[in-house]
């Protein structure tokens, strides 16, 4: 019974509980028994909020709408990081060239965060929808791009070669070699740069919005709203779980072998 407890799914469920059940209590110690009660409610408290505001509006919309509002941006911002970066990635990768014209300019402009190109997006593009995109993006584009740029560099270029000897075309080799061998470490960088992407979101939504997730927290700072402020920040924790743990079942279906190897 024990060996069919260990490393399946009720496992982890198991431990996900009691981990969540241990934060809460000892959130609820601290409040209880120290002085942080004077500047953090009780986890109840916000729990009931968060409750509470799936039918009543925050700001003109309940909360389910602020985060669906969020996620907009972000998959907006997330797709076009995507269609730009897995290329790009995988023309670094693959080709000399490529790499000799691209690699200079992406590690001048990779460690540059995504907060720092919040002026030039408002100057670019205003203080629109536009701008939050763009930050989104810069923020999920990074891993990507190094992440499609190692799984491409590293295909096993025996495999590449053995091909070319049997007469296989760049594209064939492209298409049955170096595409699946690089998808792992594609959604790698796929599953950071989601995550990525809806950190960035908070930072996106300070640029002059009225709904979202990040609105939620900051205007909960404007007002001195601890509770709205907590319920944003673990609304978005919780957003983003959901969202690592799709990519991941995404990942797990398309990359079984991979999976199953390790």
């Amino acid at each position: 019974m024990k060996k069919k407890f260990q490393n399946s799914k009720t496992e982890t469920i198991v431990y996900f509980i009691c981990s969540l059940a241990g934060l809460l209590l000892v959130w609820q110690l601290a409040v209880s028994f120290t002085s942080l009660q004077k500047v953090m409610p009780s986890p109840f408290v916000v729990l009931g909020f968060i409750g509470e505001s799936l039918t009543q509006k925050i700001g003109g919309k309940i909360l389910p709408l602020h985060i669906l509002a969020s996620l907009k941006r972000v998959f907006v911002g997330y797709f076009l990081a995507c269609i730009i970066g897995i290329p790009l990635g995988i023309l670094m990768g693959c080709s000399k060239t490529g790499k000799a014209i691209v690699k200079p300019i992406f590690e001048l402009l990779r460690p540059i965060p995504g907060l720092a190109w919040i002026p030039l997006a408002i100057l670019w593009f205003g203080i629109g929808e536009t701008s939050k995109y763009f930050i989104i993006c810069v923020s999920a584009i990074v891993s990507i791009i190094l992440n499609a740029y190692a799984g491409a560099s590293q295909v096993d270029q025996t495999l590449v070669g053995a091909a070319r000897m049997l007469g296989a075309k760049p594209a064939q080799i492209f298409l049955y070699i170096t595409l699946p061998a690089s998808v792992p470490q594609i959604f790698a960088g796929l599953q950071v740069g989601l995550s990525s992407s809806w950190m960035a979101v908070i930072a996106a939504e300070m640029i002059r919005a009225n709904e979202g997730a990040g609105w939620i927290i900051t205007t909960g700072m404007e007002s001195g709203n601890t509770v709205q402020i907590l319920a944003g920040m673990i609304s978005i924790g919780l957003v983003g779980l959901l969202l690592a743990s799709l990519l991941r079942l995404i990942e797990r279906g398309l990359c079984s072998w991979n999976i199953q190897g390790r």
